[in-house]
């Protein structure tokens, strides 16, 4: 057996008339996940509908255990493969373990009789993504996350190499989504399974996938580890961000700042200030905040959404000048507001603000803004 379970040369993907992404060259490795992200429309599911066969290439090849594929029987590259695809699937009159039966098919007979062993594989399958207890239920009556645990059960139940998925979190909340996707990283290290996949999250692409492509203008714009992809600018340009910003190192999107002159001055640090730099963003209030370090836990958060922002170097005190500094901005705005709730030997200078706040009237509460 090959160690490169999944291989593409000069790819191009599409339809008969249209070519969508061209010149796709990837590997799939066991024990690693291949995650595949870039903007709607941008060709993702197509190339994984080819990479299972569901489309012919345009051009190229796809080799499947160093097999050209356009070569196999459907059952070969079904015993090699299995694919969880888009959308909520919708077995009608079916229970959970004949919906994971059917990835047996590859291995019964045209009667698709299972057989002792083949029974076995179904409730072994089923026991490790967590399902077994759901055995005999009603496919159509259990929740989202659930049938996204049994689908990967059938997908497992083929005793694939290779797992090709679709947007597979799609459906699910915060909580089936981690639940989701940790079982998978759990199973692509134990069971040495190499999965290639499209995800929309990218907070959860960057922390999961082991290996991205970066698929835009019909083509692969950037391919690396999340390290490389997740790095300056990129992420902004490869979607086309205009209105707000995603902060690469924590995984956050932001909406765009409120326009206009600092109408509020917002003395934070800590991460005290985010949640009131979220509130005056929804109410269109531009603001200002400082005195912050660089490496302050919320100067992300206040760069994304503050008008202006004062600061000192990371690791350094704040100073008398940044203080006079935001003294300036501070003394022509409406009113302060002053989360922190307490100052160190890093920020005392800020105590500054908070005085000449309390002198001429301004300080206020979130709710009296």
């Amino acid at each position: 057996m090959s160690e490169i379970i999944l291989q593409s040369e000069h790819l191009t993907v599409g339809y008969e008339d249209k070519r969508v992404v061209e010149d796709v060259a990837l590997l799939a490795e066991p024990g690693k996940i291949l995650c595949l992200i870039g903007p709607n429309g941008a060709g993702k599911s197509t190339l994984l509908k080819t990479l299972i066969h569901q489309l012919p290439p345009l051009q190229g090849a796809v080799y499947l255990d160093g097999r050209e594929m356009a070569g196999l029987h459907d059952r070969e590259i079904a015993r090699l493969s299995a694919a969880v695809l888009t959308g909520r699937p919708e077995p009608e009159l079916m229970r959970c373990e004949e919906v994971v039966a059917a990835g047996r098919y590859p291995y019964t007979g045209r009667l698709g009789v299972l057989s002792p062993e083949d029974k076995r594989i179904v409730r072994e399958s089923m026991e490790k993504v967590g399902v077994l207890a759901l055995y005999g239920a009603d496919f159509s009556r259990i929740s989202d996350g659930q049938r996204q645990r049994v689908m990967l059960a059938r997908a497992i139940c083929q005793q694939p190499r290779l797992l090709i998925m679709d947007e597979p979190t799609s459906f699910l909340d915060i909580h089936h989504k981690l639940d989701f996707l940790y079982l998978l990283r759990m199973l692509v290290r134990e069971e040495r399974l190499a999965v290639v996949m499209s995800m929309h999250e990218l907070e959860l692409a960057q922390k999961f996938a082991d290996f991205l492509l970066c698929v835009k203008d019909g083509r692969i714009d950037r391919a690396g580890t999340p390290e490389e992809v997740f790095a300056g600018d990129y992420i902004h340009r490869l979607y086309d961000v205009e209105h707000g910003s995603y902060d690469c190192l924590f995984g956050t999107a932001e909406p765009a700042a409120a326009e206009g002159e600092p109408r509020v001055f917002v003395i934070g640090g800590g991460g005290s200030g985010v949640p009131v730099y979220r509130t005056l963003q929804r109410r269109g209030i531009p603001f200002a905040a400082g005195v912050l370090p660089e490496n302050d836990v919320e100067l992300p958060t206040a760069r994304a959404l503050a008008a202006r922002v004062i600061t000192v170097p990371a690791f350094e005190p704040v100073t008398p000048a940044a203080v006079d500094e935001a003294l300036a901005v501070l003394r022509d705005c409406e009113a302060v507001l002053c989360p922190s709730a307490a100052f160190g030997s890093v920020n005392r200078e800020n105590e500054r603000l908070l005085a000449d706040a309390k002198e001429k009237g301004l300080l206020r509460t979130i709710e009296e803004v």
